[in-house]
């Protein structure tokens, strides 16, 4: 049986164009989520993906990126499916699977090109927000809590869960607010 894994990072972005690749390849279940890639603690329906794999099954999916973005999150997953007996598949990357040797060395050389890739973005990201910083352009988030209508609430009498719940924010929020 070939299982098919959707993702996207964010609620905006559309699963339609993987979940419609994942079957036309054969999927007979597809687990789709929309949730970033950067950690895969958070991602329940790769976890559900895997646990219901069984031995002989493949999980598929249409990037490796869709995967994991990290090397290590990467051959962790792949380990786990190795030790269920379950092969790996990455359509839009042929010659990405664990059924052969060269499948593994391609999976492994592209996961540390794509780890790099993402450094790599992250790192020019980086520069260009110092670059627009030091001229003025880039001030950052606007903060979200004013810290002095928190001291304000806290010296009426208002407990932190009661500061929380009038400001619609987290009680670790207000003691955050409080210390400064």
């Amino acid at each position: 049986m070939i299982i098919g894994y959707a993702r996207v990072s964010s609620t905006s972005q559309s699963l339609d164009i993987q979940q419609e690749a994942l079957v036309a390849a054969g999927a007979e279940k597809v687990f789709a989520e929309k949730v970033s890639g950067r950690s895969t603690t958070d991602r329940e329906a790769l976890a559900l993906a895997v646990s219901f794999a069984r031995q002989g099954d493949v999980l598929a999916v249409t990037r490796l990126d869709r995967l994991a973005r990290s090397v290590g999150d990467l051959h962790r997953i792949i380990e786990t499916l190795n030790e269920k007996g379950v092969a790996f598949r990455c359509l839009n990357q042929p010659g990405v699977d664990t059924d052969t040797s060269t499948g593994r060395l391609m999976l492994a050389v592209l996961g540390a090109v794509a780890c790099f890739e993402s450094d790599i973005r992250r790192e020019r990201q980086l520069e260009g927000v110092k670059k627009a910083m030091l001229a003025g352009k880039y001030r950052g988030r606007p903060p979200s809590i004013d810290p002095s209508k928190v001291k304000e609430l806290r010296s009426s009498g208002m407990g932190a869960a009661q500061i929380a719940k009038a400001m619609g924010i987290a009680r670790a929020s207000v003691y955050r607010a409080l210390a400064v």
